[in-house]
C-alpha cells in the first residue's frame, strides 16, 4: 500500500512541476452574494492545462 501511495505522490509531483511538459494549472474561485432571499456563497475549483481546462462549481 505504501508503495502505490509514493508512486501517485511522485506522479503528482512530476506532473506538477512540468518534467513532463507544461504544468497542470490549479485555480480556486470564490464568491459571497447577497439578495432580498439571503446571503449565499459559492465557489469552483479547477485545472488547466494548454487549451484544457476542467472546472468544478458549487
Amino acid at each position: 500500500m505504501t508503495r502505490i501511495l509514493f508512486a501517485l505522490g511522485l506522479t503528482l509531483v512530476v506532473a506538477s512541476c512540468g518534467v513532463d511538459g507544461e504544468p497542470v494549472r490549479p485555480s480556486l474561485n470564490a464568491g459571497i452574494g447577497v439578495s432580498s432571499s439571503g446571503v449565499h456563497a459559492g465557489g469552483s475549483v479547477g485545472l488547466s492545462k494548454g487549451p484544457l481546462s476542467v472546472s468544478l462549481g458549487l
